[in-house]
């Protein structure tokens, strides 16, 4: 008799850290914050990433980018005060829920929090590489 074993599927979290990411580049941005966040929003939603879900968060200005809520495979959130700590709260969030999660920022003291809840980190070189 041949024994089945189901395996849970680990599912796996991009969270990017808006503000940071769209900052790396000096290509303007800070002219248009919610264009900005607009055009990073749009290059997402198309990008073949090998993650389940995206998460975009999003502080300031650039909230009047893009709507809060789930848009295809990206899941936009409005930070509600600090955008550190909603990125932190994802990540504590995914990883509590068995998800491995990863967030794109440069910062190192973000990178030193999410690392603290079990989250890795990623450059937004990497990411806006993959775009």
């Amino acid at each position: 008799m041949v024994e089945l074993k189901y395996v849970r599927r680990v599912g796996r979290l991009l969270v990017v850290d808006g503000a940071n990411v769209v900052g790396s580049r000096p290509d303007g941005w800070w002219k248009d914050r919610a264009g900005a966040a607009r055009r990073l929003h749009e290059r997402l939603l198309t990008a073949d990433l090998a993650y389940d879900e995206l998460v975009l968060v999003l502080e300031g200005a650039a909230k009047g980018g893009v709507r809060a809520g789930m848009d295809g495979h990206v899941r936009t959130v409005h930070a509600r005060g600090s955008g550190d700590d909603e990125i932190v709260s994802q990540a504590r969030v995914a990883q509590e829920r068995g998800e491995a999660a990863t967030v794109i920022t440069a910062d190192r003291m973000l990178q030193s929090r999410v690392a603290a809840v079990g989250a890795t980190s990623m450059s937004p070189s990497w990411l806006l590489d993959q775009l």
